[in-house]
């Protein structure tokens, strides 16, 4: 009862603080050492002793709470197994608590959870496009802030506007690295693909086999291009193969692939 009265409490201060716009004078602050003490002690050992998973850690992450509401990586540790469950809309509302108390750190990777996980496009790219205009084009998840708004752009048939956003951040990837990631261009090949550019397509798909060469999907939507472009007997080959290589697990392998399939990727296991 203590702590049910203690998260109303809570809430309360969370309106208040949102309504007042405070949430900046805690943005950049590091934690105090009471509060990395408050994470060691409720959270690792928690989360290390039963796992993230388990009701004991979130039993835990409720204590660290009653005594330390502002610390924004509680909120995200709340958040991030009911995300793994696909329980995105009790999970939500944590993850917008440890937005609120670290912008910076986290306003990412709740973009990235709406973009992969919960599958809200268009927020996801409002709040991509809210970290390029304040933090620039930086990286969650291994790929860039604009990775993210192009796949959401596809997800939502803007394939122009996803080629135009995917293209600009290949270049940026080649001018600052020499290379891109070859799911970059896999997407531009989509994004080229849904808009009939075949051979544009096929061009992108085979950047992409150029980086990972046993990549199923990009072989499997190469296919279809050439099949529209009538190279039949090619096209048919290049399936089997893309086949072959995807049930061998030579598919899209994100870390968060096992929880969520991503935007195009195929379910080789049950591909007939």
């Amino acid at each position: 009862m203590k702590f049910f009265f203690k998260i109303i409490f809570t809430g309360l201060l969370f309106i208040i603080f949102s309504c007042t716009g405070n949430s900046q004078n805690l943005e950049d602050k590091p934690y105090t050492f009471e509060q990395e003490k408050i994470i060691d002690e409720f959270v690792i050992k928690g989360s290390k002793q039963y796992g993230w998973n388990s009701y004991q850690c979130q039993e835990y992450l409720d204590k660290a709470i009653e005594k330390d509401f502002t610390i924004a990586y509680l909120w995200q540790q709340k958040a991030m197994p009911l995300f793994k469950q696909r329980k995105y809309e009790l999970g939500m509302p944590y993850i917008d608590k440890a937005v609120y108390y670290k912008e910076k750190r986290y306003l990412p990777y709740r973009a990235f959870i709406k973009c992969i996980f919960s599958k809200q496009y268009r927020e996801a790219i409002i709040d991509f496009q809210k970290c390029i205009d304040k933090y620039g084009n930086s990286y969650e998840m291994d790929h860039t802030y604009a990775f993210y708004i192009g796949i959401s752009h596809l997800q939502l048939n803007e394939f122009q506007k996803a080629e135009d956003v995917l293209s600009k951040d290949i270049q940026q990837q080649i001018t600052r690295f020499g290379e891109a990631h070859y799911l970059d261009l896999f997407y531009l090949g989509i994004a080229k693909l849904e808009q009939k550019k075949w051979k544009e397509a096929i061009v992108e798909f085979d950047k992409s086999i150029s980086h990972y060469p046993e990549f199923a999907e990009p072989k499997y939507y190469k296919s279809r291009a050439l099949l529209n472009l009538g190279e039949s007997e090619q096209a048919n080959k290049l399936l089997q193969e893309a086949i072959i290589n995807g049930k061998n697990g030579y598919t899209i392998n994100e870390d968060n692939a096992i929880y969520e399939t991503y935007p195009y990727q195929i379910r080789w296991k049950s591909y007939d």
